[in-house]
């Protein structure tokens, strides 16, 4: 029975309408893989380390006689976990270089009817096309702002009003700040991280604008791929001018409800940076209940690191905009007027 193999680019298309079946091991499944596939694992992580050790000492038949002992009182739970996740008799398989976990596994399933294709060169092939994703060219536009400015929820305003948006703290699971983890939230690998990103840029086109925070390269605990990072360093600048007491404002609505010791735990991350005395009395403002004085105190620092990165950046690509106090949606539409009327120099290319 001969099986499909297919590119990572035409994996990727099918993805979008059959489920993706990663053979992998729980922990290499976990370390980070294809967005949307369920792990359905040949093997478990110590299994495969027996496997491994026997190959080395003893060679591929004993490892693969070994292996198929394993795998042979499961082979009706595979079935039933295919079954249990979908209802389509077409489903994609790949392992992490498309070597006989997924072609075992595309076996098994082709003998009770499914129309299995595999990837390729595997997970590895994958990750190639990820790493090319994120080198090619790419027409970004940065939205900057000092902490408070509410870029965030701009960005989610220009979505909705059709913009083009990759959203890097949304995908980290991180608000990108000493603060950002409160949400309590789980990060994903750096690996997994890239795997989003990829993912997103895929539904994106290249001949209209995309929109990207202004952000350090490393967000929480997941840091920028390279060559993405110097893409957004290069790229033209809208930087939102709010100012110093609304932003105050939107700190206190952001952080005002959450646990005191959630807070002072963030303060702490950054102690060395305020100083002795800031960090004092910015807990004690934490513990009186005054979070627009913590705020004030946060922003000293925050806004030095912030026109610190900004003074790095070509000042010849950085726009000011200076919204008067309108609502999101507002404001989201003047950036949309600002964009759309850059000079050609400015206007992001690919």
């Amino acid at each position: 029975m001969s099986q499909r193999l297919l590119t990572p680019e035409a994996f990727l298309q099918r993805a979008a309408n059959c489920p993706v079946f990663d053979a992998r091991t729980p922990g290499e499944y976990g370390q980070a893989h294809i967005p949307g596939a369920y792990n359905l694992p040949l093997f478990s992580d110590e299994e495969r380390h027996q496997i491994g050790i026997l190959y080395k000492n003893q060679g591929k038949e004993t490892a693969v006689l070994r292996g198929l002992e394993m795998v042979g009182p499961r082979l009706t739970d595979y079935i039933a976990r295919v079954r249990e996740i979908t209802d389509s008799r077409e489903i994609l398989v790949h392992c992490w270089r498309g070597g006989m976990r997924s072609s075992s596994l595309a076996w098994l399933l082709e003998t009770v009817g499914y129309r299995v294709a595999l990837l390729k060169g595997g997970y590895k092939a994958y990750r190639r096309q990820v790493q090319a994703t994120l080198a090619a060219p790419w027409p970004l536009l940065i939205l900057s702002g000092m902490t408070g400015s509410g870029k965030t929820e701009l960005l989610q305003n220009l979505r909705r009003r059709g913009e083009q948006v990759l959203d890097l703290e949304g995908l980290a699971n991180h608000r990108g700040s000493a603060f950002g983890a409160i949400d309590g939230l789980a990060q994903p690998t750096t690996e997994q991280f890239e795997n989003e990103i990829g993912a997103q840029l895929q539904t994106l086109v290249s001949d209209r604008p995309i929109w990207v925070e202004d952000e350090s390269r490393r967000i929480g605990r997941v840091v920028i791929n390279d060559n993405l990072y110097k893409q957004m360093r290069k790229a033209t600048v809208i930087k939102i001018d709010v100012p110093r007491e609304r932003r105050v404002e939107r700190l206190c609505i952001d952080y005002g409800n959450e646990a005191p010791e959630k807070l002072a735990e963030a303060v702490t991350n950054i102690s060395k940076r305020l100083g002795g005395e800031k960090t004092s009395a910015t807990l004690q403002a934490i513990t009186n209940g005054d979070i627009s004085s913590a705020a004030h105190a946060i922003l000293d620092y925050y806004d030095k690191t912030y026109l610190f990165g900004l003074k790095q950046r070509d000042p010849q690509r950085v726009v000011m905009l200076t919204p008067t106090p309108e609502r999101p949606g507002e404001i989201a539409r003047s950036l949309i007027e600002l964009s759309n009327n850059l000079p050609a120099e400015l206007k992001p290319v690919t």
